[in-house]
């Protein structure tokens, strides 16, 4: 018997939370989402919380459709329900001002030192999101949510 290989690419063969539909992450323009209130409030109740890093589809910067399942890190709740996040990496982004350092934590399984990009900001609603990972500390909540703010005018 042969066996078939199908390359889907980035996409995966079943949808993931947070991929299409009315749940689907997406961009925002941080400027325009109104009044944001950043805060640190995690709680290990399975629902994405500020100051939390969860596992949602991210779409690629392209917007062509593409994107990865990915950790961000909430950093606040937005009245009509929905959650700003930004996306985390684990390539090297030293010097790089649109990136924040914040090192190694149980989201990646492999302890790798990670970066949160405050250049994107993105819109997570809670049935979107595959997994919670961990909260973040609050140090490093606050050197993020710090960056947002200067860039951003949030409170």
């Amino acid at each position: 018997m042969a066996r078939v290989t199908i390359d889907t690419g980035d996409q995966p063969l079943s949808p993931s939370p947070g991929r299409e539909g009315a749940t689907a992450t997406v961009e925002a323009d941080p400027r325009r989402v109104g009044a944001v209130r950043t805060e640190y409030a995690p709680e290990t109740d399975g629902d994405p919380d500020p100051g939390e890093i969860v596992w949602t589809w991210v779409p690629y910067e392209e917007n062509d459709g593409r994107g990865k399942d990915r950790p961000v890190l909430v950093v606040a709740r937005e009245r009509a329900g929905t959650l700003l996040a930004v996306q985390l990496t684990s390539k090297d982004r030293r010097g790089d001002n649109d990136f924040v350092a914040i090192g190694t934590g149980p989201w990646d399984r492999e302890e790798r030192p990670s970066w949160v990009a405050v250049d994107r900001v993105l819109r997570v609603h809670e049935a979107g999101m595959r997994r919670e990972a961990c909260a973040l500390d609050r140090g490093r909540f606050n050197l993020v949510v710090l960056r947002l703010r200067e860039r951003y005018g949030w409170k």
